[in-house]
């Protein structure tokens, strides 16, 4: 992706920052999903 010059590419890592965090939530979210069991035996600990 090639930028033009005089543009700001601050605007476009907000917006990867943006996409990496929703990332790794959804992929947490699915991990506990996923391993409920385990989370549920490590709580009861």
């Amino acid at each position: 992706m090639a930028t033009e010059e005089g543009t700001d590419p601050a605007p476009l890592d907000e917006v990867m920052e943006d996409i990496r965090r929703e990332l790794v939530r959804r992929v947490a979210a699915e991990d506990r999903s996923a391993n409920r069991d385990i989370y549920d035996a490590l709580e009861d600990e």
